[in-house]
């Protein structure tokens, strides 16, 4: 049972031993937010609150509880890819690919060593068989859903994965929490920032992990939609898609982040009107409900977590999905996931492609 010490998991892991499981608590150690140079204290996942609340919990129940260390193949893999996209002028998503790549290997590889059938974690979804397929859903409560990051996770995976939460809504689960004991618990502030950057300042994050950034990137032009230089900025990677508050204008209407180019470091403002897109591609695409998606087929896209979804034609592009809104779309932002439902199903989702 992969346990953060936060209300979810702690919870998922009663859950299951009251139902009769024999549950291994496991927690992961990440990140050391200390070696990055931030001056928050840390938080979250990787915090020694957060893993001796985890530890707590198993103590209660009387389940054994180990903590993992995988900061050298999280930090290699997700750190470095981290920066190498806002680099390239995209906006990355290192809970997708932490999930995908990361988290369930280390799960089910320490599962195997412990002769665990199944993993567990915290998330709002459901997983379940279906013409010879694991399938994601929906977790019950809409407002805590967390589908949308777990497209990415493999079949061979999911077929040993238990999502306990999956039919809970947040508010029962607090309940629960309180019920039991743990009112401190419940009231529990949630983090929501990435785990390696708990002070939520991803540009203070850039400029310590790449020596001289700051200098190399400042200084290029804002440009407007026509290519007009109407101002200079701080350097591209400290930009994303549908960012306000720029320093500059464009007269009465709102400005925003439309575009970035990294090649000539500069970024694209226009109006909310610009920001909105009736098309894009998709990249690296795994698929869960489908071998594949027929061309023409109907789904709701989302193209970030609490995006609330659009509905598009899909068509397969070689490797590729192209995707066709049916009403324009605001932000869509290169590097992002884009996650693909049938109904509550998601049928896919991959990387949203620069193009």
């Amino acid at each position: 049972m992969a346990m953060s010490g936060g209300i979810d998991s702690t919870m998922a892991s009663l859950i299951l031993h009251e139902q009769g499981y024999e549950v291994i608590g496991l927690t992961m150690k990440t990140w050391d937010y200390a070696s990055s140079g931030g001056n928050k204290k840390e938080t979250g996942c990787c915090s020694l609150d957060s893993i001796n609340d985890a530890r707590k919990l198993a103590v209660d129940c009387g389940f054994p509880h180990t903590i993992l260390d995988i900061r050298e193949e999280f930090g290699d893999y997700i750190i470095d890819n981290f920066v190498d996209e806002y680099i390239a002028g995209r906006t990355p998503n290192p809970c997708v690919l932490c999930n995908t790549h990361i988290k369930w290997e280390a799960l089910l590889k320490r599962a195997d060593m412990l002769g665990c059938e199944y993993i567990a974690t915290g998330h709002y979804a459901q997983v379940r068989e279906e013409n010879g397929r694991y399938v994601v859903s929906k977790g019950l409560d809409d407002n805590k859903d967390q589908s949308y990051v777990l497209w990415g996770v493999r079949q061979d995976c999911l077929k040993r994965t238990i999502f306990p939460m999956g039919k809970y809504h947040k508010k029962d689960i607090k309940q629960m929490a309180i019920d039991r004991g743990y009112k401190t618990l419940a009231e529990k502030n949630e983090s929501y920032e990435i785990c390696f950057i708990p002070d939520n300042d991803y540009r203070g994050f850039l400029k310590r992990r790449v020596k001289g950034l700051e200098e190399k990137v400042k200084g290029g032009n804002f440009i407007s939609v026509d290519g007009d230089v109407i101002g200079t900025h701080d350097g591209y990677p400290f930009y994303t898609i549908g960012q306000r508050k720029l320093g500059v204008s464009l007269g009465q209407a709102p400005t925003y982040v439309v575009g970035i180019n990294p090649d000539e470091n500069t970024v694209t403002v226009g109006t909310k009107e610009d920001l909105k897109k009736q098309e894009m591609f998709v990249k690296d695409v795994n698929y869960l409900k489908y071998a594949k998606i027929e061309d023409g087929m109907e789904c709701l896209v989302k193209v970030r977590y609490k995006h609330r979804g659009e509905m598009a034609t899909i068509t397969n592009d070689g490797k590729n999905l192209k995707v066709l809104f049916h009403n324009k779309v605001e932000g869509i932002a290169p590097g992002q996931s884009a996650a693909i439902y049938e109904g509550d199903d998601l049928i896919s989702g991959g990387f949203i492609m620069k193009r």
